[in-house]
């Protein structure tokens, strides 16, 4: 086993991009790891990860090889009756192949392959040092690295994230030189900008991450992520309440800081008048603050800063983290007591102008349309239509305030606020914020049933109007997020347990945006032919307004989110065959999709399903290559063989047992019927000829064989299980 030793390459930059800096340094991880397999060289990685800091990217080994092992090469050669000429003596072909290898030509060897025996030159020479590769390997780290807009900086060619000013580069306690980015290695690394202004003596790989503690830097990302998260819980403990902690806000922290440190502060009582989801935005998105909350998670006058130092003067730093966010908080509470005096309701009179979509019209035309879908849908889940139809109309007000202008993000959550100011319902007020819901992925849909019945409603106008209108999505563009909106819709049908017919609602869906295009294109002829009389120019002026929705505009919608609800339930484990079977079938509910889906789950672990989704596959076939009518009734008369009179009973004797358990949707109790059929279908396949010479019987087997088949079909396409 080759010798040993740790490995530590540290990048010295200036301050490297918040949020590529964990990619960067994944990649530069990623990279040498990639090198070092690439050159053979051996190496134990243990639990090592990538290090940085928003100054440094790391690389920290427990153990890699001094040197590659032997290096074994086989290079062929031409073949014999090339090689040699009729005397047995070498041909100038051979002679060029042994001076290129560098030897003479008897020292080669020989070998056998498919075409013949050829020359071959093999040799072993000893790997080379692993100190004299580093330079290379880190230069080739470097330049695999994802940086789109690198920075170039002094009189040189060479570029990257940030300008470099040093390089440490350990094997062992032994400095490998190289110049890298125009600086050259050495075991010097720096210390805190302010804390610990210095160089920092690295005298081994193992001693890099003590040594730049003492330095005021933890270089581990984990450290820091922890040391900020124990500093804030206990600054909040301290203001009597619980730190907002949020994934995304603590990661930018972790990649600002090398040495973090809590700061409390507070701000003036009367801003919690303002939404608070308006002033945790600013806390967070802006300033990268963590807002203190209440036991009932409600905002309170109290933040958290991160600072990177710990300093001296710690009311200083509050001070001025309090004075930076007072001027936001300011323009927001102004925003939003400014949007109390207008009210909600006068607000929407905006929409008329403010184009949605070119062909769809305003925004107050595609409410007009959510709204009908919001009542016809409230009416089949039993909501209220009536409160339905209120939300929907107020639900797009919001967009013309200006605190919603400032701050988009909170679309719907700010028209709950005036919605309440209004002295609208609460349900109405909570459906305007949840008909946004799912934000994103991973969010949770709608909790209220009127907010379930906004946000189906407002995402079928969105996919229907998108299509509608040409918009579909191609590739990486999908403008109007038709993507997203199909999932939201389809989640919210499902985890609502909304037994909707999807078909139908599509269908309604579609016909109102395609009424919309035409009005919208009856208008623009009108405008046209107006304009054209008032110059005095002849013009048509008859306007044939044409557009209807087609069964074929329904199937492309509803294709469109099944292809959606495929990664959806892919991720939660599904497999892609149970899909498929439930799929193929296109049920109008996707709830009723569901439970087909969960019943093909429970139906695929009986030690019955693969032999009876094979048999299900086989019939299929047989019933395709059908060249006579199959009669919908079975002839007892016509049965001769007694494989498949016990079919035929026990097929009856199942379809009686399954009706009222398929009327009810019970589809696992159907397929469990269906299972217990296993030894009769056996059976009939193993005595029984299908294609029988007499036209009638082959007739009648089909019939009852199909009889089979649709009951099966009547839950899901179950040969898509057989492997």
């Amino acid at each position: 086993m080759s010798e040993q030793k740790s490995l530590l390459v540290e990048l010295g930059t200036e301050e490297l991009p918040v949020k590529a800096l964990p990619g960067l340094a994944q990649a530069f991880f990623d990279g040498v790891i990639t090198a070092l397999e690439k050159r053979g060289i051996g190496f134990e990685r243990g639990d090592a990860k990538p290090l940085y800091t928003p100054r440094r990217l790391a690389v920290l080994l427990p153990a890699v090889d001094v040197e590659q092992p032997e290096q074994k090469s086989e290079v062929l050669g031409p073949y014999l009756n090339i090689a040699l000429d009729a005397n047995g003596a070498p041909t100038k072909a051979l002679e060029g192949f042994a001076a290129k290898a560098g030897i003479d030509w008897t020292a080669l060897e020989r070998t056998t392959d498919g075409k013949g025996e050829r020359f071959v030159h093999r040799a072993v020479k000893p790997g080379a040092k692993t100190a004299d590769l580093l330079a290379d390997i880190v230069r080739e780290a470097l330049a695999g690295m994802p940086i789109p807009k690198p920075m170039r900086w002094g009189a040189h060619e060479y570029a990257f994230a940030r300008p470099v000013h040093w390089l440490v580069l350990l094997l062992g306690k032994d400095v490998v030189p190289a110049q890298v980015l125009g600086v050259t290695s050495d075991r010097m690394s720096r210390g805190h900008r302010f804390e610990h202004d210095k160089p920092v003596w690295i005298n081994d790989p193992g001693d890099y991450v003590m040594a730049l503690q003492g330095a005021k830097v933890l270089v581990d990302p984990d450290a820091r992520r922890a040391r900020i998260v124990a500093e804030v819980e206990k600054a909040a403990a301290q203001a009597g309440g619980s730190a907002r902690i949020t994934d995304d806000n603590l990661e930018q922290v972790v990649c600002l800081t090398e040495w973090p440190a809590a700061v409390l502060c507070s701000f003036e009582s009367a801003f919690l008048a303002v939404p608070q989801e308006a002033l945790i935005e600013t806390m967070e998105i802006n300033q990268k603050f963590f807002p203190v909350l209440s036991d009932g998670g409600k905002l309170t006058e109290h933040f958290i800063g991160i600072a990177n130092i710990e300093s001296q003067n710690v009311d200083e730093v509050r001070k001025g983290y309090e004075r930076v966010i007072r001027p936001r908080f300011s323009d927001a509470k102004f925003f939003f007591d400014e949007d109390l005096k207008q009210g909600l309701v006068s607000m929407g009179d905006g929409l008329k102008t403010v184009t949605y979509q070119a062909k769809l019209g305003s925004v107050a035309d595609k409410v007009a349309r959510v709204a009908t879908l919001a009542e016809n849908i409230a009416t089949q889940v039993g909501a209220d239509p009536a409160q339905a139809r209120r939300a929907a109309e107020l639900a797009k007000n919001d967009l013309q305030s200006r605190m919603v202008n400032e701050f988009p993000e909170l679309q719907g959550i700010a028209g709950r606020h005036y919605a309440l100011a209004a002295g609208e319902p609460k349900e109405i007020a909570l459906a305007i914020d949840e008909a946004y819901q799912p934000r994103f992925a991973g969010d949770d849909i709608a909790l209220s049933p009127l907010g379930k019945v906004l946000a189906i409603a407002e995402r079928l106008d969105t996919l229907a109007g998108g299509f509608a209108a040409g918009l579909k999505p191609t590739g990486n563009k999908d403008p109007f997020a038709l993507r997203r909106n199909a999932l939201g819709l389809a989640r919210t049908v499902i985890e609502s347990g909304f037994n909707l017919n999807l078909k139908e609602l599509l269908s309604l869906a579609r016909t109102e945006s395609t009424a919309a295009i035409v009005a919208s294109e009856l208008r623009t002829k009108a405008a046209a032919a107006a304009d054209a009389k008032s110059k005095g120019v002849a013009a048509d002026q008859a306007v044939t307004a044409s557009g209807h929705t087609t069964a074929k505009d329904i199937e492309e919608l509803y294709d469109f989110i099944l292809d959606r609800l495929r990664g959806y339930y892919a991720d939660k484990g599904v497999p892609a065959a149970h899909f498929n079977a439930v799929a193929e079938l296109k049920p109008a509910s996707l709830y009723d999709f569901d439970t087909r889906l969960d019943a093909i789950g429970t139906f695929a672990t009986l030690q019955e399903a693969e032999a009876l989704a094979a048999a299900n596959k086989r019939i299929g076939n047989i019933l395709k290559k059908a060249d006579i009518a199959i009669p919908h009734a079975v002839d007892r008369a016509l049965l001769t063989d007694p494989a498949e009179s016990a079919l035929a009973e026990a097929v009856e004797a199942v379809l009686g047992e399954t009706d009222e358990a398929l009327h009810h949707h019970d589809y696992v109790t159907v397929l469990n019927h269906l299972a217990r059929l296993r030894p009769q279908v056996d059976a009939f396949f193993d005595s029984v000829m299908v294609n029988a010479d007499d036209p009638a019987v082959r007739a009648n087997r089909l019939a009852l064989l199909k009889r089979l088949a649709d009951r099966f079909r009547a839950v899901a396409a179950i040969e898509h299980l057989s492997t």
